[in-house]
């Protein structure tokens, strides 16, 4: 049994347009040219695709049950000519970004989709370590792209640009000491800090440690898990409270000794002595043009 792309093309085109002749019109090809092409389908496969007993043929069900497969197998060729299109272009066939949770979810939704359109056949892999971990994994090249807070010593290998800001807001349970009174910098102190790990040591993994007694937990999803039992306080990304179901249930105390936030700035890194592709100097353009700014959506207290 042989079945030609041709033959499956003209029976999917006949099938959707609901005629040989707009098939033929829509292919550019003869209403007998489509005619044949169907009518061989059907003699190679031994069944009937379409019913004639009308004007315009109808699918039978052996049409109907078949009509899919046909289209999943074109629609493999078109994969098949864009993967090779892609290498002709030099286009990455895999890549992989390291993000850590500062960087807004929205935002990666939106710019993700707009890189599943542009490059359609490149395989991707999302990484969401914390920001000591973004360093090691392009360093040892095993991202091509990290996204992270941006660090004081960062290894001289790495090319960064600065994309946005995200600010960190003052976070305690409902009930918790804290969320009384305006606070002072001595009262912080006084009470636990729940901070994000960084599986590492080292002075970034303490920069904004205020309190004696500190807890390190890996999520701030699960550092709000805690804080709304009234366990410690935390600094908190902006964006992270605000998409939260637990929000409600937490306190933004007022301070005395700020506003109230601490913005810090997100930076996109990469590996200087690795060359970029078409797909990685895309995403690091619109990861720069994104303009992460969340200052703006802080939650009052």
């Amino acid at each position: 049994m042989t079945v030609s792309l041709e033959q499956l093309e003209a029976f999917v085109t006949a099938a959707e347009a609901g005629s040989f002749s707009a098939a033929a019109r829509h292919l550019r090809k003869a209403q007998s040219a489509i005619s044949l092409l169907v009518s061989s389908l059907e003699d190679d496969l031994g069944i009937k695709l379409f019913s004639r007993a009308t004007r315009n043929p109808t699918l039978t069900e052996a049409g109907k049950r078949l009509l899919p497969e046909a289209k999943l197998l074109l629609d493999r060729r078109e994969h098949l000519i864009g993967v090779a299109r892609s290498f002709e272009e030099h286009v990455e066939t895999r890549l992989v970004v390291a993000i850590d949770e500062l960087y807004p979810e929205p935002s990666t939704g939106a710019l993700f989709a707009a890189f599943a359109d542009r490059f359609p056949h490149v395989e991707l892999e999302l990484l969401f370590p914390a920001t000591k971990d973004v360093v090691g994994l392009v360093l040892g090249g095993k991202a091509d792209l990290g996204v992270m807070w941006r660090e004081e010593d960062l290894p001289p290998m790495l090319g960064f640009h600065t994309i946005g800001w995200v600010p960190l807001i003052l976070v305690c349970g409902r009930d918790h000491p804290l969320a009384k009174s305006p606070v002072t910098w001595e009262e912080l102190k006084r009470h636990r800090q729940i901070m994000v790990t960084k599986r590492s040591d080292g002075t970034e993994k303490h920069r904004l440690r205020v309190a004696a007694e500190v807890w390190w937990v890996e999520s701030h999803w699960v550092i709000l898990q805690i804080l709304q039992q009234g366990v410690g306080w935390s600094l908190i990304p902006a964006h992270i409270l605000e998409n939260s179901p637990l929000a409600s249930k937490l306190a933004t105390p007022l301070l005395q000794f700020d506003e109230g936030t601490h913005p810090v700035p997100l930076e996109l890194v990469w590996h200087k002595q690795r060359p970029a592709g078409p797909a990685v100097k895309w995403l690091r353009e619109q990861f720069a043009a994104s303009g992460i700014d969340y200052r703006k959506a802080i939650p009052d207290p």
